[in-house]
């Protein structure tokens, strides 16, 4: 019965996995990531059951035009991951009933235009859930419904952290020093 069970679960994840990749892939290339995104479903060579079924599931990916599609573990710089992550927490939580979703630094090695277009997707995504982000990015931060502002200080012996809401002045002063800088 579980190998039954397992290989019509592989024939779900296979069908699936075209549908994903069609969609992560178009948020891909709204972040400004050219190449391709694909998912690999590799039975399981092995007799003992596994919780999850006999399917290895590797996320695979081409970040440059032209090149094969390889594990996104050994291809994808940390900005290139951020936006991935992104795209397929995007497209992972349209009808999961995610009601909170938390990005620290999501925009991590981006910048400019780029950085707008994450704010933007962030943005949107607020529309149905709450939406957590941490930015040291003007751009992102900017698109926010609400600000924190969180700051560290030490005694010497201890650190302190502390958050506090920005009023709208509040908010604009910080976004222009995440500008301009102090």
């Amino acid at each position: 019965k579980y190998d039954r069970l397992s290989t019509r679960c592989r024939e779900k994840r296979v069908n699936s996995s075209k549908y994903i990749s069609i969609a992560i892939n178009e948020k891909m290339h709204e972040l400004g990531l050219g190449g391709e995104f694909g998912i690999e479903v590799e039975a399981i060579e092995d007799e003992t059951p596994h919780k999850q079924g006999m399917d290895k599931i590797t996320f695979m990916v081409s970040t440059n035009p032209g090149q094969p599609l390889r594990p996104i573990t050994k291809v994808a710089s940390g900005g290139e991951l951020s936006r991935l992550s992104l795209a397929i927490q995007i497209i992972g939580s349209r009808d999961s009933g995610v009601t909170t979703m938390i990005f620290d630094e999501v925009d991590a090695g981006i910048s400019g235009g780029i950085a707008e277009i994450v704010g933007r997707m962030l943005h949107s995504l607020a529309e149905h859930r709450q939406i957590l982000c941490v930015t040291h990015l003007a751009q992102v931060a900017s698109c926010g419904h609400q600000h924190l502002h969180v700051s560290k200080r030490t005694d010497g012996a201890e650190t302190f952290t502390s958050v506090s809401e920005l009023d709208k002045q509040e908010r604009i002063n910080e976004v222009a020093r995440m500008l301009a800088g102090m």
